[in-house]
């Protein structure tokens, strides 16, 4: 399996970033680490394992990059203004770094599908809907999609637009809805056992059915816990079964 790192100073960020890379062709999937973790995560905890023979037989290429919630939401010490405008820079350099290094390293135009666990479903789900133009889908497992869950009582309008329960449901913009709606593949994913909250999901996937927009709801059984092995087992699944 062909794998390489990429590194760059990141203008938005301020900051080196790394990717690395996973494979020779397919579909683009772009990782959103959990919590405070880095871009090496998913391979640490064997999911890129589970992903190899996709890898291998060029359904997907992965890329996966870090997370900067150490300096925002995860700051203990950090005023939650700061943490909310932090967490906006990252969504401007995914869009505006990480997706045209995505294009070129496939050299042209690519689908690019989103995913990520827990926090990361909650990054992964957000880009997606905040930019239908650039993202073909995305795959969000075990997450949480009321991102007032990480701000502990702050609200602000950046919290508000990264809080894809609260702008969805009152958005109304017909052309921007549409993106959502067409030639998109939209997967909300939980298991019911330790630590899963299945509930935020079948709220998420209502309030998208309610605008109009199709989604996968996969509710898995009570021994799926919101660990490493539920999401060794759903990825893999829902790019062999669904992309």
């Amino acid at each position: 399996m062909k794998r390489e790192i990429h590194r760059w100073w990141s203008p938005r960020l301020q900051k080196d970033m790394e990717v690395v890379v996973y494979g020779h062709w397919g579909f683009s999937l772009l990782l959103f680490p959990t919590a405070a973790a880095d871009f090496l995560e998913y391979e640490r905890f064997q999911l890129i394992d589970a992903m190899r023979p996709l890898i291998e037989e060029g359904k997907v290429k992965i890329f996966s990059i870090n997370s900067i919630n150490n300096e925002s939401w995860l700051h203990s010490s950090m005023m939650p203004h700061h943490k909310a405008l932090r967490h906006m820079t990252f969504n401007y350099y995914v869009t505006d770094e990480v997706v045209p290094f995505i294009r070129d390293n496939c050299k042209g135009s690519v689908d690019i599908v989103t995913a990520g666990a827990s926090f990361g479903a909650l990054h992964a789900a957000n880009i997606f809907f905040r930019r239908p133009d650039l993202f073909k889908g995305t795959i969000a497992m075990s997450g949480v999609y009321d991102l007032k869950a990480y701000t502990k009582g702050y609200y602000d309008e950046n919290v508000y637009f990264n809080s894809p329960e609260d702008y969805i449901k009152n958005l109304s913009d017909h052309a921007l809805l549409e993106a959502m709606r067409h030639n998109k593949k939209i997967i909300i994913s939980t298991g019911q056992g330790s630590y899963e909250d299945p509930q935020s999901s079948i709220r998420f996937s209502q309030l998208l059915w309610s605008k109009g927009i199709p989604n996968d709801l996969e509710v898995w059984g009570h021994d799926i816990t919101h660990d490493w092995p539920t999401w060794r087992k759903m990825l893999p699944y829902f790019v062999k079964t669904k992309f």
